[in-house]
């Protein structure tokens, strides 16, 4: 027995394998609850709202990017041959009077603005009759008559009526632009008549020689090619010659087309008016020079008469305003010494211009 129980402890133990430890039963609770799966978030309406918010602001701002350039380049270049029409008198766009300015000096400038807006009113279906609307004391002989033409051609291709209104000065060329409307009317504050030409340059020899120190050297070929010049005075023979070849002509067109325009006067009564006076409104209607003494609202109602019309919405062709043009018109204050310049001061002029003598 000792043997044997020596001989069992003898012996190395071995181990032995975990045994297998009976499964705890689930409870009923827990075999009961359903399996618990995370889902995904859902996006909220208000993430859309925002993104749709957002989108829009982009396009609006690219919007607004657009047409800033596009204002700053209109205002920066202006649209030449574009005028706007702003509404001086509420009434039906259908039936339209539109009003043409004519104001200040009378130079090719101006008479191409009226052109484009005689080509507007022409084009516009809604306009049943023109205001001219003149302030000026004239200019070149050929702006104004350039003016007056196209007055005529506008009457006479549209058949609509034209009327004149006069405010502050419509002297000379003024008066010239006015006779080719089929009635004129003036506020009774008017300065008009004028009627002829003016013609005359600078004498700059004593500024050249004297002050300047310049001593000028002319060759012509032909005894009457310098005439006139601005080193000199004019002589009899030049007073004679310019006379005769440029101022009774043009003086001559001027009386033509006043006795054509004012059916009221005959040639005799226009060449006794046409001695380059100026007349006030009462005494220039006493001269049968125009028709009526009134404000705008008497030049409406005279145009809306002679176009068969009660009612129209009056409007007034207007430039728009450009960055271009301002800048223009500050450059022109700046003395600028050219051969340009040189030559318009040198150059003589023929006007029909009323000025205030020395």
């Amino acid at each position: 027995m000792d043997f044997e129980k020596n001989n069992n402890m003898s012996e190395p133990t071995q181990p032995q394998p975990p045994q297998p430890q009976p499964s705890e039963p689930i409870p009923p609770s827990v075999q009961s609850m359903p399996t618990m799966v995370k889902q995904p978030k859902k996006r909220t309406g208000w993430k859309i709202f925002w993104g749709i918010i957002l989108a829009l602001s982009v396009l609006a701002n690219i919007a607004l990017f657009l047409m800033l350039i596009g204002v700053l380049a209109l205002f920066a270049t202006g649209q030449r041959g574009v005028f706007t029409e702003e509404v001086i008198q509420a009434g039906p766009r259908t039936t339209k009077i539109a009003v043409i300015k004519v104001g200040g000096i009378i130079d090719d400038e101006r008479a191409g603005n009226v052109y484009r807006q005689l080509k507007r009113a022409r084009g516009d279906k809604h306009v049943k009759g023109l205001i001219i609307r003149v302030n000026s004391p004239g200019g070149t002989i050929s702006a104004s008559d350039q003016i007056h033409s196209e007055i005529l051609k506008y009457r006479r291709e549209t058949n609509k009526p034209v009327v004149a209104f006069m405010q502050g000065i419509a002297a000379s060329g003024g008066y010239y632009v006015s006779v080719g409307s089929e009635k004129i009317i003036a506020e009774p504050t008017t300065i008009t008549g004028s009627i002829g030409v003016i013609f005359g340059h600078f004498v700059m020899r004593e500024l050249f020689e004297k002050k300047l120190g310049i001593e000028p050297h002319i060759i012509t070929a032909g005894d009457k090619k310098g005439w006139p010049s601005i080193f000199e005075p004019f002589t009899d023979e030049q007073r004679e010659y310019l006379k005769e070849r440029l101022i009774n002509p043009a003086y001559e067109r001027f009386v033509r087309i006043v006795d054509k325009g004012r059916l009221s006067l005959t040639l005799a009564d226009v060449r006794r008016l046409a001695d380059g006076s100026i007349y006030g409104a009462q005494e220039a209607l006493d001269k049968n020079l125009i028709d009526k003494v009134g404000y705008l609202d008497e030049a409406i109602e005279t145009a809306m008469s002679l176009a068969g019309v009660e009612k129209a919405q009056v409007v007034e062709y207007r430039k728009p305003f450009s960055l271009a043009s301002l800048l223009d018109a500050r450059s022109r204050n700046i003395l600028k010494i050219d051969k340009t310049t040189l030559y318009e001061l040198s150059a003589p002029q023929l006007l029909y211009l009323w000025t205030i003598p020395k």
